[in-house]
């Protein structure tokens, strides 16, 4: 890096934007700011679960039915009480729990803000050192500021986000999150421990020669969505072989498809016929990052993910995401 070059930290950032917009509130920034500080207690533990009494399982399950990872537990506190002690947040809603939370202090209650998070995208990755994510949704809420937020505040279509983003712990640990102006994207310098700005006005290419789906339930996929899958097998579709990758992590795929282009595929499947991956915390925020950087992302051949309406706070849908390009092509063949 150029000595001489600036370099900006997610507070000097926010800070910015609010002198370009005079109008602002600033609480969207103190919101960000707030998710960044428990993503970095996070990430000091994600880099020494192999040596400490965090990794492995919890002994438990969650609302979803599924084993609760010790390091799940842990991510799931310290957003919480994050969000609980910011004055910016009126209440968030988990993944890791059944129902949303309302924050009832004075500061709390006049917020304009809720949050629905995954606090930690792929914690089956854990065990092996394999990346893994916090992905998080912001939403004006509509209930009235100065009562408790209620469940309408959660269960709002994707397309009304104010911000979304996710944290990825991997080889370095970035926070990347959209607004409806812009995406950008923050490597933390573990020399100072702050997010720096690193990827300023990401845009997803429009096409790209990387698709990822899990191809071992590829027998169990409905037949319109394995002749989309063998679009991208076929070796001479437009000239060109594509190269199948598939981590295992929504976080780290939805990262490599916004710097590298691609399509990523989770489509229902088998006991999961309405899909598994999550309407509220996982596929909305990363819809609508993903759009905010010129890609798309839809439901099946007619329906863009960011205009359903949820039902209930942990509804799973199927997702078809990344290049514009590649993501019109499946969207033919679902039609």
């Amino acid at each position: 890096m150029n000595s001489k070059q600036k370099v900006m930290t997610l507070d000097e950032f926010t800070i910015q934007e609010l002198r370009n917009f005079p109008e602002a509130t600033g609480q969207l920034s103190g919101l960000l700011r707030d998710i960044g500080l428990a993503a970095k207690r996070v990430n000091v533990e994600v880099n020494k679960a192999g040596i400490a009494d965090i990794l492995g399982e919890a002994g438990k399950t969650n609302v979803q039915g599924e084993s609760v990872k010790k390091l799940d537990e842990f991510a799931n506190d310290q957003f919480i009480n994050s969000l609980r002690h910011s004055i910016y947040c009126a209440g968030m809603a988990s993944e890791e729990n059944e129902d949303f939370i309302a924050f009832n202090d004075e500061k709390s209650l006049q917020s304009k803000y809720v949050v629905l998070i995954d606090p930690l995208d792929g914690s089956s990755n854990i065990d092996v050192n394999v990346s893994i994510g916090t992905i998080f949704s912001v939403y004006r809420r509509l209930s009235a500021n100065g009562s408790p937020c209620d469940l309408n505040d959660f269960l709002q279509e994707g397309a009304k986000q104010i911000a979304a983003g996710y944290i990825i712990y991997g080889s370095s640990t970035m926070l990347v999150y959209a607004t409806r102006r812009s995406v950008q994207g923050f490597t933390l310098d573990p020399s100072i421990g702050e997010f720096c700005l690193s990827h300023p006005n990401i845009q997803v290419p429009n096409n790209s020669d990387i698709f990822s789906v899990n191809a071992g339930y590829y027998h169990l996929y409905e037949e319109n969505v394995r002749e989309a899958i063998d679009l991208y097998m076929a070796k001479d579709m437009n000239d060109r072989i594509y190269r199948h990758r598939f981590v295992g992590c929504m976080v780290a795929e939805i990262h490599r498809t916004l710097i590298q282009g691609g399509i990523f595929m989770y489509p229902a499947f088998g006991k999961y016929k309405n899909g598994r991956l999550r309407l509220c915390y996982e596929c909305n925020p990363m819809s609508f990052l993903i759009e905010k950087a010129g890609g798309a992302s839809i439901v099946d051949g007619h329906t863009r993910l960011l205009d359903v309406k949820p039902t209930e706070l942990h509804q799973r849908i199927p997702i078809f995401i990344g290049s514009k390009d590649m993501v019109d092509v499946v969207k033919v063949v679902l039609q």
